[in-house]
């Protein structure tokens, strides 16, 4: 396997969803971001019906990131997969990535001022994550963190923090997950964010520091009921991981 294919199996690996790395609580994270932005263009129209000319540009505006949407969530497949004829697929993440990135900047740069430009430009951010262009992902979700709304600014704000990471800019990352903890969105709740930062810790060997956060989220995070919430899960796995079967690593 030369260093090209290893590294395209690499960038796969890490987008399958913004927050993997083994969490899965965060696998739905992106899927979230995804459904809030499809939601979002469903609700334009009701919300602007009042004023037809912005009305009008914000139609057009959730149109033209509808389409690209779709070539963003087009399937990956891989040579073994049976699919139907004629059925648009994209061989990896990057080639997706190539495809669909013109067009979310497209529509920011154009209905930049709606709810679906900023969106775009949201996307556009994690599609120039996908191609490694991390100096132009870096400008377009830094653009979108600073948004009105809450969940789209700590959505980019936790994007930013993985390609701080990625990029060797650990104590940046750090700085965001503290922040989105304080700030405990709903689509980046206090517990993610902190489950993020204690796996930053033990990625740096911080295993003191990645323990104390692990240990205060089994304690504290709980529903109304007094039952363990998601995070408190997953903190009570880090803390007691389970023995890997035979020829697997451990956790």
């Amino acid at each position: 396997m030369n260093n090209q294919t290893k590294r395209e199996l690499k960038k796969q690996d890490q987008f399958v969803s913004l927050t993997e790395r083994g969490i899965h609580w965060a696998t739905e994270n992106q899927r979230q971001a995804i459904s809030y932005a499809v939601a979002l263009v469903v609700a334009i129209g009701l919300i602007v019906g009042g004023y037809s000319w912005y009305g009008h540009r914000s139609t057009a505006a959730a149109d033209a990131f509808g389409q690209a949407m779709q070539i963003y969530v087009t399937p990956i497949t891989t040579p073994d997969q049976q699919l139907a004829p004629g059925t648009k697929t994209f061989d990896n993440v990057s080639d997706r990535a190539k495809a669909a990135n013109p067009a979310f900047v497209a529509v920011a740069d154009k209905y930049g001022m709606t709810p679906s430009g900023k969106m775009a430009e949201y996307f556009a951010g994690l599609s120039y994550m996908d191609e490694d262009q991390t100096a132009s992902a870096e400008a377009a979700l830094k653009k979108t963190s600073g948004s009105w709304d809450s969940n789209l600014a700590a959505l980019s704000k936790q994007a930013l923090a993985h390609l701080y990471q990625q990029t060797g800019r650990d104590s940046q990352a750090v700085d965001l997950y503290n922040e989105l903890a304080k700030q405990n969105a709903s689509a980046v709740p206090a517990g993610l964010a902190k489950i993020e930062l204690a796996e930053l810790y033990q990625s740096e060997g911080k295993s003191v520091e990645a323990n104390k956060i692990y240990a205060e989220l089994k304690d504290k995070d709980k529903d109304a009921e007094g039952k363990p919430g998601p995070a408190a899960e997953l903190a009570t796995e880090k803390l007691n991981p389970r023995p890997a079967a035979p020829g697997q690593p451990l956790q």
